[in-house]
């Protein structure tokens, strides 16, 4: 059943469409595994919930299933996909091959005369003292939107809206995981001063700097999975 509690507490507003709205906020209860692998959820239910019609919540689902976030079963049902070690892999590298160039391209340009530069190293420090403070504080849901935040802002830097878009998809799936992982493994304070080693080596233009801290920074999924595949067993197929 689900929990009333569930979404975020800002009421729904005219700002973004009710399908956008419905979207996002079922979305990050996927991601926060607040709504779990395997756990059936329901248009009727969630329209409920949310107090809107059925209709931006079908769209959401139609966005969510194309998204390999919903799964259809046999008469229609619905499901919270399961998390797929597989497609943990294959996304994984995908997004380590895409951000591997953008920030070394960022690295590459990197100007701190210049007054985007200087705009982006204010940006990015201040997200770095905010993921510092919900470190300290294992606030894990706050950490994996200010860690999202960071990279973002780093690849918005390249110009490349496409590149944006590309890695968020292939992070939907990943998301889940890096969630689960922070909170389990408390990752959170070794990832804080990953981050500062990926800016400092924009800073100072160093291109292999990047790539290297990059690579460690992505490349411990497959250290981290097996343990925490025995503990959940139920959240994980293939």
């Amino acid at each position: 059943m689900v929990m009333l509690n569930m979404f975020k507490t800002e009421p729904l507003n005219s700002v973004k469409s009710l399908r956008e709205q419905a979207y996002e906020n079922i979305r990050e209860s996927i991601i926060m595994l607040q709504l779990k692998p395997g756990q059936l959820v329901h248009e009727n239910e969630l329209a409920t919930t949310l107090g809107i019609s059925r209709t931006p919540i079908r769209d959401a689902f139609h966005l969510l299933i194309a998204e390999g976030l919903i799964e259809i079963l046999p008469q229609r049902t619905k499901q919270v996909a399961f998390i797929s070690v597989t497609k943990l892999m294959e996304s994984n590298t995908v997004r380590l091959s895409l951000e591997n160039t953008a920030f070394q391209a960022v690295a590459a340009n990197w100007d701190e005369t210049h007054p985007v530069y200087i705009r982006a190293k204010m940006e990015l420090d201040e997200l770095l003292q905010r993921q510092a403070d919900a470190a300290k504080s294992q606030d894990t849901a706050s950490f994996l939107q200010l860690d999202e935040a960071f990279h973002k802002k780093i690849m918005q830097l390249t110009g490349n809206n496409t590149l944006i878009e590309v890695v968020e998809q292939v992070r939907s799936h990943l998301n889940r995981y890096r969630f689960l992982a922070m909170k389990e493994l408390v990752l959170t304070k070794n990832l804080v001063e990953e981050h500062r080693e990926i800016l400092a080596c924009l800073q100072a233009q160093d291109q292999a700097g990047v790539k290297q801290t990059l690579a460690t920074h992505l490349g411990k999924i497959k250290l981290e999975i097996p343990s925490l595949r025995e503990k959940f067993t139920d959240f994980f197929r293939d």
